[in-house]
């Protein structure tokens, strides 16, 4: 067991070495001082230059740690239950690339959940591995998609004994999870390893009201944002690792070369002090979050909105963070872009809105002020709705589209820009598409580069259209063409674009 919890062992090495007063003969440029001839940018800037470094003796080195980062990095796994934690300077984005590339050779075949961040399609790109994509959940309260279900997962393991490993993404933006432990497990009946880019769970586990955390579930990999909910700078994250599944020579091997070699100190000391805070603090570091929290949501049932995970819009089979607040007008009169526009004029800015949801995001350093803020702006929105006289719409009810659970075949990712044309879209079943094609809702792709496309992908795409969905990721946002691969057919309905 390691002692000094309640120390920063990097962060405290950084101060130590600005407390030297040292003559710099080293990079970077600025010397540790602000010295851009402004004042104003002097003030901004100066006491975070003072602990801008480099690899020096007494600093340590991310990339073949000896002295406070090794100290700083054992900490952090004890905080977390990992068996191993390496911290990340490029965010979540630099952990799901190392440990796709980690884990896949060129050719190996992965079980991805269809509705991943696109750092895990780069990485699986990068690491020029086949994946079968699978279908995720789709949450009949909300709408919303969440992870793939049990029993599909066992059906692709068990046509799929040559899979690497299966590569989930939880908890979703908006804060929704299944308990991943029974997925966990199932998975590793077969032997193999489970991924979880875990980017908006940094905070699971640590206070009572959280859901658990994907370590805690048994995962493998977990990636970590520590910048998004916890107290770490913007692009502040962390990769841990247990069990034997995984190669962690392998691992470490790859963070060196998608992390820079000249990684940021004052972000790595930033991860240092929220596992300090985390470590110390416990389930006290969020009592202001949790309580602004509280009353942003007080007496909300006397206007339009509602919030997710609230009284009847509660799925009992999803665990919900409540630090993300998202928010609805339950009216249907405002759209969650709409939301977030009116919020925005009265000084609250969302974390993201859709065609219905704005997400408000709180964390370790959100006051009860926060909260308070909020409360008003929403009573000042449903006011000026009422004064507005605005034709209020019943809420149209979810009703999840069911996603089809035929095991797709697997696709092969690779780094290579593919040529491509526009096939109009009655008129390209069994081509190969050339781009994303994402509808919202559900936001989840239905089309993959490289994936055949089925008649059965035609008429759910022109249903989604019907309905009103935003098509994404698409050079017609009208869909009436689709971009397939340039040497897949020379059909005159196919054209040079």
């Amino acid at each position: 067991m390691l002692q000094g919890k309640d120390r920063a062992p990097l962060y405290e090495a950084l101060v130590a070495h600005d407390q030297l007063r040292a003559h710099a003969f080293h990079v970077p440029g600025h010397k540790q001082r602000a010295e851009w001839g402004d004042t104003l940018s002097a003030s901004y800037y100066s006491a975070l230059l003072a602990l801008d470094v480099t690899e020096l003796s007494d600093t340590d080195d991310l990339h073949h740690p000896e002295g406070p980062i090794v100290e700083a990095q054992k900490l952090a796994a004890e905080c977390y239950g990992a068996e191993e934690t390496r911290f990340l300077v490029g965010g979540s984005t630099a952990g799901n690339l190392a440990m796709i590339i980690g884990v896949c050779h060129p050719g190996d075949l992965v079980l991805v959940q269809r509705n991943v961040h696109k750092s895990i399609i780069h990485g699986l790109m990068l690491a020029g591995a086949k994946a079968l994509l699978l279908p995720p959940d789709i949450d009949e309260t909300s709408g919303l998609a969440t992870v793939p279900g049990k029993r599909l997962l066992q059906a692709a393991l068990e046509q799929h004994r040559d899979a690497k490993a299966v590569i989930l993404s939880a908890p979703n933006y908006y804060g929704m999870s299944p308990d991943l432990k029974p997925l966990v497990d199932v998975v590793h009946q077969y032997g193999v390893p489970v991924l979880i880019d875990e980017a908006h769970g940094a905070h699971f586990g640590f206070h009572p009201s959280f859901p658990d955390s994907a370590l805690r579930a048994g995962a493998d990999l977990v990636v970590q944002s520590t910048h998004k909910m916890l107290s770490s700078m913007t692009m502040g994250a962390m990769l841990h690792m247990q069990g034997e599944r995984i190669q962690r020579a392998a691992i470490r091997h790859t963070l060196t070369m998608v992390q820079s070699s000249s990684p940021s100190f004052p972000i790595m000391a930033s991860l240092d002090l929220a596992r300090r805070q985390l470590q110390m603090q416990g389930e006290q570091a969020f009592l202001a979050a949790m309580e602004a929290v509280s009353l942003a949501v007080d007496g909300i049932e006397t206007t339009p909105f509602r919030a997710l995970g609230y009284g009847e819009y509660a799925n009992e089979r999803i665990k919900y963070d409540p630090l993300k607040l998202v928010l609805f007008d339950e009216t249907a009169r405002l759209s969650g872009f709409e939301l977030r526009d009116e919020l925005l004029k009265r000084n609250c800015v969302a974390e993201m809105a859709d065609a219905r949801y704005a997400v408000m995001a709180f964390g370790t350093g959100s006051a009860i002020e926060d909260g308070i803020s909020l409360n008003k702006a929403l009573s000042d929105i449903a006011d000026h709705l009422a004064k507005a006289e605005m034709a209020a719409e019943p809420l149209t009810k979810i009703t999840p589209t069911k996603m089809d659970e035929t095991l797709p075949k697997p696709v092969l990712f690779g780094r290579e820009l593919v040529p491509s044309k526009s096939a109009a879209i009655d008129h390209c079943v069994g081509l190969t598409a050339a781009e994303w094609v994402i509808p919202y809702p559900p936001g989840i792709p239905v089309l993959y580069p490289g994936e055949t496309i089925t008649e059965e992908i035609i008429k759910q795409l022109k249903l989604w259209k019907h309905e009103g969905a935003q098509i994404q990721g698409v050079r017609d946002p009208e869909l009436n063409w689709i971009q397939v691969r340039a040497d897949a057919d020379d059909r005159a309905e196919v054209k040079d674009d």
